[in-house]
């Protein structure tokens, strides 16, 4: 735990695990900025990845003010707790493959919104929903527009210099094999893919082969643990994840990305506590599986 401490803050140029970040809903919705960034770094992790999810209050932070927005990034500086990632799941409210002309147009100006939002906060990476529609059915045409809506934000997110990647996910891109069909297809080094081991076990993928899949192209890795049936709310250790072929795969893989816990711990009263027991048991099996060796990381 010192070491990793003393590589946020700068006092080593090495360390020996991948910079680990935490969901933002592994926290209560009730706790301040302050609250949330604290425990945060209190339990040990790098940084943290904010939720723009359905809910119009998280949504509106899209709408916040230049001043507001530079209020928090200084925040997260003071208390030496970066936002390095944003999980944009709004799309399954707005999807950008959607029918209906005002909702598609909705979702695109979100992910427009997004990428100016993490420009100005220092975000390196969005995450994008892995489906072209989610309450609606899936069609060759919703696909196609899909596809061209993502043409569009990749341009813009090229221009910005902030990384889109897409997560396999538990409706119709539900494997990283289908997410490296975008990935190929645009060839571009600002989308790439955002790995989520978790919903591959949960839609019946080979965690193995699919990681082997995207070799080279996983952005950021998000990990959760489930079981049949359930998505979340299952605690690391608990479920179907096999956490340490996983990681020892990604170790032999040379992967040097990020990892983000998705907790879905808020709403119960030991949540700290479980942030804190949860982040220890993936530090633990990385360890094991191999990460051992030194990793650059700088959080300048």
């Amino acid at each position: 735990m010192e070491n990793r401490k003393k590589a946020r803050t700068g006092q080593e140029n090495h360390r020996t695990v991948p910079v680990i970040g935490l969901y933002e809903k592994a926290l209560p919705a009730k706790y301040t900025w302050e609250q949330k960034l604290s425990q945060t770094s209190a339990a040990g992790y790098d940084f943290m990845e904010i939720s723009i999810d359905e809910s119009e209050d998280r949504i509106s932070r899209l709408e916040w003010s230049r001043s507001r927005r530079r209020d928090l990034l200084l925040k997260s500086q003071d208390l030496n707790t970066p936002i390095r990632s944003l999980s944009l799941s709004t799309h399954r409210r707005f999807p950008i493959g959607s029918l209906d002309n005002k909702t598609r147009d909705t979702g695109m100006d979100y992910l427009e919104k997004a990428i100016t939002f993490s420009l100005e906060m220092g975000i390196r990476t969005i995450l994008l929903s892995g489906c072209d529609v989610y309450y609606e059915k899936s069609t060759p045409r919703t696909r196609k527009l899909f596809l061209e809506n993502l043409s569009r934000a990749i341009h813009w997110a090229e221009q910005a210099q902030v990384m889109l990647a897409l997560e396999n996910w538990d409706k119709s891109i539900d494997s990283l094999t289908a997410v490296m069909q975008y990935v190929n297809h645009f060839q571009s080094p600002w989308f790439q893919a955002y790995a989520d081991i978790g919903n591959l076990v949960y839609a019946g993928k080979d965690v193995l082969s699919e990681l082997e899949t995207a070799r080279g192209h996983i952005a950021a890795l998000h990990v959760k643990d489930t079981l049949p049936g359930k998505l979340r709310f299952v605690a690391p250790g608990e479920g179907c994840v096999p956490f340490l072929e996983a990681f020892q795969k990604l170790a032999g893989m040379d992967y040097h990305g990020p990892i983000v816990l998705e907790l879905w711990t808020g709403d119960q009263p030991d949540a700290v506590e479980q942030i804190r027991r949860s982040y220890n048991w993936v530090v633990e099996k990385l360890i094991t599986a191999g990460f051992t060796g030194s990793m650059c990381t700088s959080q300048e």
